[in-house]
């Protein structure tokens, strides 16, 4: 795998789409922000991420000055989909105010090298970002990231039971982006099936950009 294969994504609910396509993708603290956006994660999970305080010490566990980060202070994406998140997205759960229809639910999928030479700060991981058995990395390793993430993890299709929770992790590693992504970096929608696409074409997105790919849900 290398850097300019790599793409990164992070989910929507459809609606919050027309707002993209206008203003990006944008951080809940940007003048840009959609003061209508619809959330589809898990409201606790928002919560401790908006205060949860990470070391960023690019593998060096023993490095106890290692700078710090909020992850709440960034856009967070995936290495891939179907994720153990979408589940709950779709079937409610937890701390998810309502299951959202597969169909509702769309992928923003962004070229992680065209990401990179915005210039906005980033980070990465080697798993979700609240477990604390999770290696955080700075652009100074971004060459290294391709072997950094776990590829495997983050294809499989099962992730399930107790002797799976590091793959279940790992499967979970993040992009982490600081400032708001223009909506001309998003090279394309992933989308549940023809009803959704349908959908999108009437939101003014060009056809060639979106994909149906109802195995990337549950």
């Amino acid at each position: 795998m290398k850097l300019a294969e790599i793409n990164i994504y992070r989910m929507t609910h459809i609606k919050n789409i027309p707002h993209i396509i206008k203003y990006g993708i944008t951080h809940k603290d940007s003048p840009f922000a959609n003061n209508e956006f619809i959330t589809i994660g898990d409201i606790s999970l928002i919560d401790t991420r908006s205060t949860k305080v990470v070391s960023v010490d690019n593998g060096n566990y023993l490095n106890f000055n290692a700078p710090t980060i909020t992850l709440g202070d960034y856009i967070p994406f995936y290495f891939g989909v179907k994720m153990p998140m979408l589940y709950v997205m779709q079937n409610g759960g937890n701390f998810v105010e309502r299951a959202t229809p597969a169909k509702d639910i769309i992928y923003l999928a962004c070229p992680l090298s065209r990401v990179i030479e915005l210039g906005n700060d980033y980070y990465f991981s080697d798993g979700h970002g609240t477990d604390s058995l999770t290696t955080f990395y700075d652009k100074r390793k971004i060459k290294e990231l391709p072997t950094i993430v776990d590829w495997d993890a983050i294809r499989a299709s099962y992730w399930g039971g107790q002797e799976n929770l590091n793959l279940k992790r790992k499967k979970q590693a993040e992009f982490l982006v600081s400032n708001d992504l223009p909506s001309n970096i998003i090279r394309g929608f992933g989308c549940y099936n023809q009803d959704a696409k349908d959908k999108l074409i009437n939101l003014g997105i060009d056809d060639e950009k979106i994909k149906i790919i109802p195995k990337a849900y549950y």
